[in-house]
């Protein structure tokens, strides 16, 4: 795939940038319309998005319309039925010094948007924040990754027919175009990606106090207490761990279990990958390869920082790796120390939840934390602990409801979005006060006449 060029990213800036000024993105039915020409885009290529997402990453079609086309389809809805309502101007309270002033919070667009994606969920990343900029009413320039050059090229397709590139463009690319676009002034990024790369991203908005949005990833914590129900557990952090081969954000990273649950957990942990994928994993038509050589080499290299108690095998040519548990490992371990985007699972055991408190508030805050056990005892944990999202019994599902926001904190990520948290994450809140002219009180004027009694009132 070839790089878009500086030439042609600084022309399609440009005319973006002349577009939004028009003020042609800002009415209720332009936005309402756009909204309604990316939910039929969707629909019309769903078959070919579907077929590429297979061929680069062996996604197959179920967990592509599940992980990936649904959850952008429900967020346009979502923005359709509510749109009206989020971008009516709210009326609010004016205190008696400001009489007979009146106050209104108005939304506006923030203009130009820069919408960075990764390869992990490369439609899902890409378009659930388009849809955020366009009912918010900016313009935006998408960069997919080029990891996955046929999911990339199809969205390209899709979106050259469905939008003008003055109104939305796709330009394509490594790092370098990256750093070309970073160049550009926007008024918005939004970034999905490592913590690492989203550190030079802020830093190239700092240049321009353009403001920004990281969604970025982190080693997000996966609790089993002695309460557990340990089967269902076993199932959902299977479930959980192996969708998308583990190239999940918000993947379970490591599990923190009870010591008295570990030997019934790695049994029921391998009965339930069987009854996911079947009795020879590599040969399931829903288990995701990795991404590249790269990855994949990476990946098994944190086979050798502990025991495998179950799985540990793989494949270089087909770029598989069985879904592993690795036992006695060190925390100071690569596998501990590095997020794993993949289907390897480090364990290690507690025996206090005082001790698992402590644990994960040493590291950094995690996009997600998942508990099993007591909803009481997970409660306590919550209250000690910090976290993006975080799920109790459960893992991974709190991103797939769009009224809650879903965002990092620390150094996984800042900003939120989803439903209404994505128009406001593209939008200015303006605050403006009314005054009529008929009545003009004289007490906020120099030389502050009758100052004792406007003091009062004060």
């Amino acid at each position: 795939m070839e790089n878009t060029s500086k030439e042609r990213i600084e022309q399609i800036a440009a005319a973006q940038k002349a577009y939004f000024s028009s003020g042609a993105t800002r009415s209720y039915d332009f936005r309402k319309t756009q909204l309604r020409t990316l939910q039929k885009a969707l629909k019309k290529w769903e078959g070919p998005l579907c077929e590429a997402l297979w061929t680069d990453l062996h996604k197959s079609t179920e967990e592509a319309v599940l992980t990936e086309l649904s959850i952008v389809g429900g967020e346009i809805k979502n923005h359709m039925k509510h749109l009206r309502k989020w971008m009516k101007p709210k009326c609010c309270s004016t205190p008696l010094k400001m009489t007979p002033s009146r106050s209104r919070i108005i939304s506006e667009p923030l203009g130009g948007a820069l919408i960075i994606s990764p390869w992990n969920y490369p439609v899902q990343l890409l378009l659930n924040p388009l849809v955020g900029a366009i009912s918010a009413g900016c313009t935006a320039i998408l960069k997919p990754s080029p990891y996955v050059p046929n999911v990339s090229a199809t969205i390209e397709k899709m979106i050259a027919e469905s939008f003008d590139e003055k109104y939305i463009a796709v330009v394509q690319g490594n790092r370098e175009v990256n750093k070309a676009l970073l160049e550009e002034r926007f008024d918005i990024i939004f970034f999905t990606g490592s913590p690492s790369l989203g550190k030079q991203v802020m830093a190239a908005a700092a240049k321009n106090l353009t403001p920004v949005v990281l969604e970025l990833g982190g080693k997000s914590p996966c609790i089993v207490d002695k309460e557990a129900d340990i089967k269902m557990a076993a199932r959902r952090i299977a479930w959980g761990k192996t969708l998308n081969a583990g190239q999940t954000c918000i993947a379970p990273d490591y599990l923190l279990i009870h010591s008295s649950k570990k030997e019934q957990f790695i049994e029921e942990f391998g009965k339930e990958l069987k009854k996911l994928h079947g009795d020879d994993i590599q040969k399931s038509h829903h288990f995701v390869r990795m991404v590249n050589d790269k990855a994949f080499e990476r990946v098994t290299g944190y086979l050798k920082d502990g025991h495998v108690v179950l799985g540990g095998k793989y494949d270089a040519a087909e770029k598989y790796i069985e879904p592993t548990l690795l036992a006695d490992v060190s925390p100071e371990a690569p596998v501990m120390q590095e997020e794993i985007f993949g289907p390897i699972l480090p364990m290690t055991t507690f025996e206090k939840l005082d001790e698992v408190a402590e644990f994960v508030t040493k590291r950094e805050k995690p996009l997600a934390l998942y508990y099993f056990g007591n909803i009481k005892h997970g409660k306590e944990i919550l209250a000690r602990t910090s976290s993006g999202g975080a799920c109790l019994n459960d893992t991974i599902m709190h991103i797939a409801n769009e009224n809650i926001p879903f965002g990092g904190v620390g150094n996984s990520g800042m900003g939120h979005y989803h439903g209404k948290e994505s128009y406001k994450a593209f939008s200015h809140y303006r605050s403006v006060v009314i005054t009529p002219t008929w009545l003009d009180l004289p007490f906020r004027y120099m030389p502050y006449k009758m100052f004792g009694l406007v003091k009062k009132i004060l």
